[in-house]
């Protein structure tokens, strides 16, 4: 590792001066907060399972593998103490779980935010549950299988087969070394782990939707056991100030209306949050669930071809934010610096991201509902065959799921399911699952509009996404002028695949600039869109007119800028990869501020 990366990993992991024992220690589901948990972040044994003989060698069954692993960050990751980069098709876990003794009587969860790909999970030697996801998180029901007060033995097996074609894998490289827009892998356990002790009939889960309109805030409560005796008690606080309250029968059937007398809404310009608690109160009057979490007031909409924020149409300075780290890889090296991209990106003028071939942790989702980021959730579609039946099954399985768990955050604006489905077939699997994955997220949100597959191939979509790295201002402009009677600008061929035709949504242009700025020794191994620029006020001129063209270009209502940091070899970023600037931060905000966030004055947007 490189000096530079070791100090700013020492300082980010250093909090008040003094070393953090046990790395990413905060509570990973800050929307759903219990006070009862146990993190078990840490040091677990570990072991390679090249040849996949685990299972007769006795490996369910290990007490402590010979290798040690610092989790949640994957073996790949320098954090982790492994990294070992090359290909890992089967990684063994291991660790003890002591299971307090003040949980008799609860049920007991063992979470996992992220686990790349297939966990199996074993209590003594015994298989449990198996989980299938790149990034999504699921909770293993370790109720009847542990007793509390005593100590059990979690052993999990993870396989993974990023080559084969049926499961996402983002932006990890297929090849054995990084090249072109394709990074380091990721294996195994990434995201946070740990137990937490639930009431029987507790609160399972809630979707929470704002209605600005009716000044309402709708909750959909759903319990692990259902009884009529109790009650659900939901209290939303300005402050300390109690602004609505409720009280329901703690039944699944339940639907809580909070009414707001006055509202203050959510916006990335006024992140204006409430927080919100619910108990669960059985029928002696005692509380035996509280869970506490937080709402934002806002809406979302699409209509007359624009994006509409609190019934505003708004346009998005958007950019691209992979989520890379040096040193962790897809996993943050702390709580800060999840904060600190989000303020970073904030300080040279963009309103939000678009967060790519990257299934982003809750962590990163509670900073952007807090600083006033709006974002575009994507999926690691890249890796997937998207025309094979599998991939597909696959994918509407582990969507469904991020769906479920993101859904509530207000700084989300935009499902994205997939990213340059260049391959895809216009008959067969591929609009199949597109229609499938669109319905299902609909019909799981009817909030938020669904980009179906960000730079075209749209089936059916609510924004019409294209990608257009062209350096040219006079030719971007062209490329963005609508005629009547022809398709705009699109980066498929329609006359030879029939996928859907523009039909008046939004149109934005989800990916943009990617303006390389690389170091002269690091050229030949280094790239970014179009030819280098050799100084800084070529770059700032460059950047402008591009922005300008957008600008000029009146049916462009949102845009995407590649990328926010460099990745690995691609150095296209605003910042380098260790999030030092490159540029004069003031400079770079004002070009992309070129174009305001709220529209004041709307035009026809029909051709």
């Amino acid at each position: 590792m490189k000096i530079k990366t070791m100090v700013v990993t020492l300082a980010l992991m250093l909090g008040f001066g003094n070393a953090i024992a046990q790395p990413r220690a905060e509570y990973p589901r800050p929307q759903f907060e219990r006070v009862d948990w146990v993190n078990l972040n840490g040091t677990w044994t570990y072991a390679f399972d090249f040849s996949r003989t685990g299972n007769a060698r006795g490996y369910v069954n290990s007490k402590g593998f010979d290798g040690n692993i610092t989790v949640p960050f994957c073996p790949e990751s320098s954090l982790s103490g492994v990294q070992y980069t090359d290909f890992i098709n089967t990684i063994w876990y291991q660790r003890t779980l002591d299971i307090p003794a003040a949980w008799e009587g609860k049920k007991i969860f063992l979470n996992f935010g992220a686990v790349d790909y297939e966990a199996l999970i074993y209590i003594d030697g015994k298989l449990v549950t198996t989980h299938y996801g790149t990034g999504s998180s699921f909770a293993v029901d370790l109720t009847n299988r542990v007793k509390a007060g005593q100590r059990h033995n979690l052993v999990i097996r993870v396989n993974d087969d990023l080559r084969g074609g049926k499961q996402p894998g983002g932006k990890q490289c297929t090849a054995l070394y990084s090249h072109g827009c394709s990074y380091t892998r990721v294996t195994g356990i990434w995201q946070t782990v740990w137990m937490e002790a639930v009431d029987k009939e507790g609160l399972k889960t809630v979707y929470a939707v704002p209605d600005i309109d009716q000044k309402q805030l709708v909750v959909t409560p759903q319990f692990y056991a259902e009884s009529n005796t109790n009650k659900l008690v939901v209290t939303v606080y300005d402050g300390k100030k109690v602004v609505s309250t409720k009280t329901v029968p703690a039944t699944n059937n339940s639907v809580v209306v909070l009414p707001f007398k006055t509202l203050k809404l959510w916006t990335p310009e006024t992140p204006n949050l409430y927080d919100v608690v619910y108990k669960v109160i059985d029928k002696n009057g005692n509380t035996i669930d509280e869970v506490k979490s937080y709402a934002g007031m806002r809406k979302v909409h699409c209509a007359n071809g624009y994006f509409y924020l609190n019934n505003k149409p708004y346009y998005q300075r958007l950019v691209l934010d992979q989520g890379y780290y040096p040193d962790g890889i897809w996993t943050a090296p702390s709580d800060e610096a999840l904060k600190h991209d989000i303020e970073m990106s904030k300080a040279v003028g963009f309103n939000g991201a678009r967060l790519h071939q990257k299934n982003f942790e809750e962590r990163y989702f509670y900073w952007a509902d807090k600083l006033g980021y709006i974002t575009w959730a994507e999926f690691a579609s890249w890796g997937l065959d998207v025309n094979d039946e599998l991939a597909a099954r696959n994918t509407i399985g582990e969507w469904s799921e991020l769906v479920a768990r993101d859904r509530n955050h207000p700084s989300i604006v935009t499902w994205t399911p997939f990213n340059e489905t260049w391959g895809a077939r216009d008959t067969g699997a591929y609009p199949r699952m597109i229609t499938d994955v669109y319905n299902i997220t609909k019909s799981m949100d009817p909030s938020r509009p669904v980009n179906d597959a960000s730079g075209d191939s749209h089936v059916v979509t609510d924004i019409w996404s294209v990608h257009n790295y062209q350096r040219d201002s006079l030719r971007l402009i062209n490329d963005f002028t609508f005629v009547k009677g022809k398709e705009p600008y699109r980066n498929i061929n329609n006359e030879k695949k029939n996928f859907a035709n523009y039909a008046g949504q939004p149109y934005m242009v989800d990916e943009f600039g990617g303006l390389p700025w690389i170091k002269k020794e690091e050229r030949s191994s280094s790239w970014g869109y179009g030819d280098n620029i050799e100084t800084v006020e070529d770059f700032y001129t460059i950047l402008r007119k591009e922005v300008q063209a957008l600008k000029a270009s009146k049916h462009v209502v949102g845009f995407c800028y590649t990328q926010i940091t460099d990745v690995e070899q691609e150095k296209n970023g605003i910042y380098y990869y260790d999030r030092t600037p490159k540029f004069d931060t003031q400079t770079i905000k004002e070009i992309f501020e070129l174009i305001p966030s709220v529209i004041e004055d709307p035009v026809d947007l029909s051709y």
